[in-house]
């Protein structure tokens, strides 16, 4: 069955205006300002896009999918995350993570149920390894887990300037990238190292270093929750305006205060007036993933859970709130992780690429209707396919 969306404000995510979009086999095959399909032999799902925005499909970068946390002992352990959830939320292509719990959140676990989602409509890739240094990987290496297992395009999450992490020096984070490029080269996939950073003193220091004393590019890493606080969003500024990468976290990640966070559509706004080139800006959700509450001594005192809807709450707010054009703002969540980690056919409406669509209603600036793969998952805001236990 064909599928046709009408009369929507396109964005791809620069604004192309007012076009018809044809999928078949889950695949854009056509977008013009208007597709005729006038043959009874024909079966065709019309879906009329009068008054909304159709934007290509979420990408979330940086998703606990089987759950993450423990900080506070075992019953803090957080649940994995749900087909609709994604759905709900705009998100259609997501990587899975592994944090600090690098014992009892495994890879093949990791990986089964990346498969899952997978399975259940959306798209789902995952990086091998956790927190921790020396990186445990499911086949042996890095470059073997590139090259054997379809499934796995990256390492990460790494922590570094973070009480949790394993205090890993220079040199084996820089071993560490020089064999995720490699394997990237050698499989086809981005290779890249997605880094945690805590609120450590030595911030983005070791990547800068590795950056100017080894030949390996700083876009390489893709270090994640910069808007953790005003100090280490000045030196993402800094690191972005060397050229490399910084990740924003949507969901709250406050450390000793309520004030410590910046949002990440005030974040985006932010590194956009002093200069930043927004190619190297992308949003995550850190989605299942414990965000924990330490003092100043270190000591646990509560705990969050990532929410993968914060990824479109503060796109909206980026565009409503904080002025931030609409097809800039899109970037960060669409065609920049896409390109940053080589995901074909992901990221942007064009003719060719995969039929992930999400359609915002222009006067509340809600999700109405998304497609995944050429498939309705979520219609009029009401859940089409769910979980396959949900």
């Amino acid at each position: 069955m064909l599928t046709l969306i009408k009369n929507g404000d396109v964005y791809k995510p620069e604004y192309i205006g007012k076009k018809d979009i044809l999928i078949a086999a889950g695949k854009i095959v056509a977008i013009a300002e208007v597709i005729d399909l006038a043959c009874e032999q024909v079966e065709v799902q019309i879906i009329d896009a009068t008054g909304t925005f159709v934007f290509p499909g979420f990408i979330d970068s940086h998703v606990h999918i089987i759950g993450g946390g423990g900080e506070g002992s075992y019953k803090t352990r957080t649940p994995e995350l749900s087909l609709s959830d994604a759905t709900k939320a705009g998100v259609t292509t997501i990587i899975g993570v592994i944090g600090t719990d690098g014992v009892s959140r495994t890879m093949p676990d990791l990986i089964a149920k990346a498969k899952g989602l997978t399975e259940e409509g959306i798209t789902c890739f995952v990086h091998t390894g956790s927190y921790q240094v020396p990186i445990t990987t499911l086949t042996g290496s890095i470059q073997s887990d590139f090259l054997l297992i379809d499934q796995i395009i990256g390492v990460g999450e790494i922590a570094i300037s973070d009480h949790r992490s394993s205090e890993p020096t220079q040199e084996e984070i820089a071993r560490i990238a020089s064999s995720a490029r490699v394997g990237g080269m050698l499989s086809g996939k981005g290779g890249i190292v997605n880094v945690h950073v805590g609120d450590g003193k030595r911030k983005l220091d070791i990547l800068t270093d590795i950056a100017e004393k080894s030949d390996i590019p700083i876009t390489q890493f893709i270090p994640t929750h910069i808007n953790r606080n005003v100090e280490l969003l000045e030196a993402g500024v800094e690191y972005a305006k060397k050229g490399g990468r910084i990740d924003f976290t949507t969901s709250a990640i406050q450390v000793f205060g309520e004030d410590d966070e910046t949002k990440s559509s005030r974040a985006l706004k932010k590194v956009l007036d002093a200069g930043v080139d927004i190619k190297l800006v992308t949003f995550t959700s850190d989605a299942q993933g414990s965000l924990p509450k330490f003092n100043e001594k270190g000591e646990f005192v509560g705990l969050k859970i990532g929410e993968i809807a914060s990824l479109f709450e503060e796109l909206r707010d980026a565009i409503v709130e904080e002025k931030v054009p609409m097809e800039v703002a899109l970037q960060v969540i669409t065609k920049n992780p896409a390109e940053a980690l080589k995901l074909e056919g992901k990221g942007q409406l064009d003719v060719g690429f995969d039929a992930d669509l999400v359609l915002v209603d222009q006067e509340s600036f809600t999700i109405k209707t998304v497609i995944a793969k050429g498939n309705l998952m979520v219609e009029n805001n009401e859940i089409r396919v769910k979980g396959t236990f949900e």
